[in-house]
């Protein structure tokens, strides 16, 4: 059983080494300083960069973050410390775990009618807030979780001491369980930065580097997505580099909640 059980591990893990293995072959040798600060050349010139795909996503990160953070732990706060015991807390609940399940195409086309119809045209603005409403209820659920982890009797003691509920939330519950709220915002964006199908109608793109908010912008799997389709060789190669790239950044994200994991777990025991 135990040898079935370490075969079944391996096979987990064996997708994500070939994925990694078959990035790297096709991908590391078009890796240099201009992919990363380059703009993408004209139709059949070589070289470039995703420069401004690269700079298009941490900025829309940045963008979802904003919108995604204060809502999702706000919200997370109310239900463990304020909904607990209300009934609208389960609606809320399966709110959320329904907003979860949903399709991001679905996302893009409610943010396209919401946002991109009354500003008349793709933005980076209405990129960043479709990537903030798919993080809301993942936020939102995890930073729940992680505060009802925290002992009760912190709360109780904080109480006795008279300090008034918001400010034993905010100071002792919300401090106690911040590594694990950090560890669920940084899943949030890891699981929106490889997002293409709601960009494709927010973002929508751009070859050059976005100078507005209000303008179009380009992200890697947007920049991705319009090589793989195309005919050249050179943006075809182009394509499987920056898959590396988005593929090291998700790692490196991932990574980190691991670390931030670690330490939680190491500091309780």
């Amino acid at each position: 059983m135990q040898a079935i059980a370490f075969i079944c591990a391996v096979l987990v893990i064996a997708p994500l080494v070939l994925v990694f293995y078959h990035l790297t072959r096709l991908g590391f040798s078009s890796i240099n300083w201009a992919f990363f600060t380059q703009l993408p050349k004209a139709v059949g010139e070589t070289g470039g960069g995703m420069g401004n795909a690269i700079v298009g996503t941490f900025v829309l990160l940045a963008e979802a973050a904003v919108i995604g953070v204060p809502i999702g732990v706000l919200g997370g706060v109310f239900l463990a410390e304020y909904a607990s015991s209300s009934g609208i807390s389960w609606w809320i609940r399966f709110g959320a775990d329904i907003l979860n399940g949903v399709p991001s195409i679905v996302w893009g086309l409610v943010v396209y009618a919401l946002v991109v119809m009354p500003m008349h045209g793709a933005s980076a603005i209405a990129g960043g807030v479709v990537l903030g409403l798919m993080m809301v209820p993942m936020v939102m659920r995890a930073t729940e979780e992680v505060l009802h982890l925290v002992p009760g009797g912190y709360r109780e003691a904080a109480l006795a001491l008279g300090i008034s509920k918001w400010k034993t939330i905010l100071q002792i519950v919300v401090r106690t369980a911040l590594r694990g709220i950090v560890t669920g915002v940084l899943l949030a964006l890891a699981r929106v930065a490889g997002e293409t199908a709601p960009l494709l109608f927010t973002a929508f793109g751009n070859t050059h580097w976005a100078r507005n908010l209000s303008q179009p912008i380009s992200a890697l799997p947007l920049q991705i997505f319009d090589y793989a389709n195309s005919p050249y060789d050179d943006w075809h190669r182009q394509a499987w580099a920056g898959a590396l790239v988005l593929l090291l950044l998700v790692l490196f994200i991932n990574i980190s909640v691991r670390v931030l994991t670690r330490e939680r777990w190491r500091t309780k025991s």
